[in-house]
């Protein structure tokens, strides 16, 4: 499968477009789309901009399964993150409208052994008040061109199975589902099920 890469860092959308909502830890299902016309910039993160990662990750932990983590995390914890990031020189990109960071997203190892160095496991989260707006996409768009720059063969994405936003958006970009792991994780009371994906990169 061919991926082709975005023309730009920067992505504009004139009209509201509907999308399937995000569920939360309540049970309840919200999409927050804009109705006014913006631009969605995806640029490489900087340590200014960890107090908004921090919050934005903070509320994923909080209200819902896109992490199964529990417990919110400090400034220093993400700039220990962001540090450990750069060290291993994977990227971490954010977006913003109107100049405010309204989501990011890096990559990492997906296993820490040799034969795997080729493989990647991906994460991208998103503020609550711009989901389903285009945010989500920007970003992957941006990070997959990343990949195949840095010469990685396979993406991987590791989504609770019963977020369909998370799904749909990964299906859109061509990824594929190649299993779910039955209640292997646990979050806010009950088992989850973890859907793996993968994307198999084009040679840059």
């Amino acid at each position: 499968m061919q991926v082709t890469p975005p023309d730009s860092i920067v992505r504009q959308r004139t009209a509201s477009q509907p999308s399937p909502p995000v569920q939360f830890q309540d049970g309840t299902k919200r999409c927050i789309t804009m109705t006014m016309s913006h631009i969605i910039s995806v640029r490489d993160a900087l340590d200014a901009d960890l107090p908004l990662v921090r919050d934005i990750y903070n509320d994923a932990v909080a209200n819902t399964t896109a992490i199964w983590n529990e417990t919110v995390v400090d400034l220093a914890n993400r700039r220990a993150w962001f540090e450990t990031r750069r060290q291993g020189g994977f990227p971490v990109l954010v977006a913003e409208v109107n100049g405010r960071v309204v989501g990011y997203a890096s990559y990492g190892d997906w296993r820490a052994f040799d034969g795997y160095r080729h493989s990647v496991e991906h994460s991208v989260y998103v503020d609550r008040n711009v989901r389903c707006a285009g945010v989500g996409t920007a970003l992957m768009k941006r990070l997959i061109e990343r990949a195949i720059t840095a010469g990685k063969h396979v993406m991987i994405a590791g989504i609770e199975a019963g977020n369909s936003t998370s799904l749909g958006l990964h299906e859109k970009l061509g990824f594929r589902v190649v299993g779910t792991f039955s209640e292997v994780g646990t979050k806010f009371g009950r088992w989850l099920d973890l859907t793996c994906m993968e994307l198999k990169l084009p040679t840059a």
